[in-house]
Parts: C-alpha cells; structure tokens; sequence
C-alpha cells in the first residue's frame, strides 16, 4: 500500500499504543486517531491480577504515557465499521475516517452467568479489579473458577490476604498450557499453602442472585463470601458485526499482521494468526501483543518488521512461586533437563521437541528475560548453562 494520509487505532491496548508508537518511530508524521473505551485510557493489565488486587496504591504505575505521540484520542467504544467508505463510528457518534486501520480491542472475560443473573465478577479491566479488591476487604472466602494462569493469579492475592480459598475447575493448575510435571507440583504447592482446589467433571454454574456460590455437577453448592469468574476470554468483536472481517475465534491475520480486507490490520488479543505454513492461533500475552503491534504498524506503511507476530514469554507468580515461560505452550511429558531443584522452586526446565522450538522454564529461579530468551534458542542441555 502506499504511505496512508490517516490512521485509526481502535483498542487503546498495549497492542494499539505499542503501533502507535512504532509508527512514530518509523517516520509516520500524518494523522494518528485512537479510539478507546475506558477514560483512564491506555494501562498496563498484567499487574491488574498481580498487584492491583493486592493495593490500591499499585494503579500509580498502571499507565502508559502517550502524550509524546501527538495522538487524536476518542474516549468512546467503536460501534460500527464501514470498510467501503473507510469510516469507524463511535458509540457518541462521532466518525473517524481512515486511509490505514489496526483493531486492537482485546477480549472480554468470558462469563458464567445466567441471563438476568446479578452479581458476576470477572477480572479483565481496571474497574473489574478495583471491584473485586474491594470485595476482599469485606470477604473472609473466595471461590474462583478457573486455574488458569488468571485464576490462580487471583487466588494467589487472595491467600496473601488471609482468605479462605477455593479453586474450581475441570482440570488442575495451569494443566492445560504447562503440562502435568509442573501442575502437579503447583497443585502440592497450593494445598501446602492452604488453598483448596476443587476438580469438576463438568463446568460449573453460578448459585444466587446475586451470584454467592457455584453449582457442581453433582448438583451440591459451595458458597463463599465472593466469587470471580476466571474462565477464559472472547475477542471483542461484535462490533465488526456484518464486515466479514471476524468470527467467534477473531479476526484472522497473516504474518504482516494483514486482515482479508485491504489496509485494515489487526493485532493482540482479538487476532488469529494464520501463516501460510500452518499452525498459529490465538496468542493472548503482553508480549505478542507488542510484537503484533509493531508488525502491523511496519505493515501499514509498506515496510517490513524484523519482529515475528508472536512473542512466546510470559510469566506469572502462584503463591509465591514466579514462572517466567520463553517458548511455545502447551507443554507435554517431563522435561528434557532440568537444573536445580523444582520441589523448592528453585529451577530451569527445558522441553526440547523435534522439529519445534524450544521451551525454557525458570520455576521459582530469578532469570532476567534476555538469558531465558538465550536458553531457549540454546541448543546445549541447560545443565551446561551457569544462569
């Protein structure tokens, strides 16, 4: 395409003010909208689960600074889209037109609830947490379902309040990205530590209205003084509705972050990577939705990015226990080598796959990101490594 006059960033996410700035960057000096849903506009969400449901006092680092990028900010929801006369409009009506378009709206937090039924709490915004941390005070019991990375977050800040913990799900901790060597030694960790994990043959309901519990499968309740949702999120699509541009699974993009329809991108937690040579998917971590960022914004200006379009690192802390990941997931049988002690969470976990890259795991080891990065790309067994 040839350099676009204007362009409209809808989402300010990481992945939409990550293409800001790489725009900038790159010598884009043209009219640069952003259209967002939240007032407190671009933040961080990763400490949302971490910090910010642990004090108040961690919203102070929550923002990105963008007033560098001389950016055209709409604090107003996207609505409608209009590829033919290249037109976005807002939830208070205004119309952004665009030479060039990136959506970048993430996801929602999938919910549980029955219509009508009051009282569910998910964790995904600023507000969610703010909520939720508020609940804490007053709550001496928390019910969480889903032990994914997100729910085991929220029932790590809960235990560190002194509250009563549940984890319900159909699996154990974290089973389904990283495998059953390292579930099950979270799943010892968190039941040394005093939390419960309760595992289901079935999803789950929620009791009450207002929500007070959750209905097992068998049919008995379990209640508690709160109960957060954790069950997965949903690309924030519907406001594509009739463009053809998305599905239940998002929007489908190629290597360049290129959508099927021309000079409109896509990236982060609302995108489906689908290379020519097979696989992609879905990548909904901070650092894909960086990378994406960047990628799209080259694209739109008809360069080219060294970045791939994913980022495989991430990390979390369960019950102490930081878990930093540089490679592909899900993981799968025991480890290829392991370095140091896993049962003390002291420990480098590497699984090497044939014909795949592969994945390096610091278990409760303090690793900077750019060494767990060289292990991953290392082909010597880690045991030769002095981390």
């Amino acid at each position: 395409m040839t350099r676009p006059g204007a362009v409209v960033v809808v989402g300010e996410s990481i992945a939409g003010l990550s293409a800001a700035r790489e725009l900038r960057a790159r010598g884009y000096d043209g009219p640069l909208t952003m259209i967002g849903r939240e007032p407190e506009g671009a933040y961080a969400r990763p400490p949302l689960s971490k910090e910010v449901l642990r004090s108040a006092a961690a919203e102070a680092a929550l923002a990105y600074p963008s007033a560098d990028l001389d950016l055209h900010h709409v604090r107003s929801p996207a609505v409608a889209l209009d590829t033919s006369a290249r037109t976005v409009t807002t939830e208070s009506g205004q119309v952004a037109p665009y030479d060039a378009l990136l959506v970048a709206t993430g996801a929602t937090a999938r919910r549980l609830a029955a219509p009508r039924q009051r009282g569910e709490l998910v964790l995904r915004t600023l507000a969610d947490a703010r909520a939720i941390r508020e609940r804490m005070d007053r709550a001496a019991s928390v019910i969480v379902i889903g032990a994914g990375f997100l729910g085991m977050e929220v029932a790590s800040a809960a235990a560190a309040r002194g509250l009563d913990v549940t984890v319900v799900d159909t699996e154990p901790p974290l089973r389904r990205l990283l495998g059953p060597y390292l579930s099950d030694r979270l799943s010892a960790h968190a039941a040394a530590r005093g939390v419960r994990v309760r595992q289901v043959a079935r999803a789950v309901g929620l009791a009450g209205d207002p929500v007070h519990g959750v209905v097992l499968p068998a049919g008995d309740t379990l209640t508690a003084d709160l109960v957060v949702t954790c069950a997965g999120d949903v690309p924030e699509v519907g406001w594509l509705s009739g463009t053809a541009l998305a599905g239940p699974a998002g929007i489908t993009i190629d290597e360049r972050c290129s959508t099927s329809v021309p000079d409109v991108f896509a990236a982060g937690d609302v995108a489906r990577l689908c290379p020519r040579g097979g696989g992609g998917g879905r990548a909904p971590f901070w650092s894909s939705a960086v990378a994406q960022g960047k990628v799209a914004a080259a694209s739109m200006l008809g360069q080219d990015s060294p970045l791939r379009p994913t980022d495989d690192y991430f990390w979390t802390e369960v019950l102490g226990v930081s878990i930093k990941v540089a490679g592909p997931l899900p993981l799968t049988g025991a480890p290829s080598s392991v370095d140091g002690n896993v049962q003390v969470g002291d420990a480098i976990l590497r699984w090497d796959r044939p014909g795949q890259r592969t994945t390096v795991v610091a278990f409760g080891r303090k690793v900077p990101v750019g060494r767990l990065r060289a292990l991953a790309h290392a082909s010597d067994p880690i045991s030769k490594e002095k981390p």
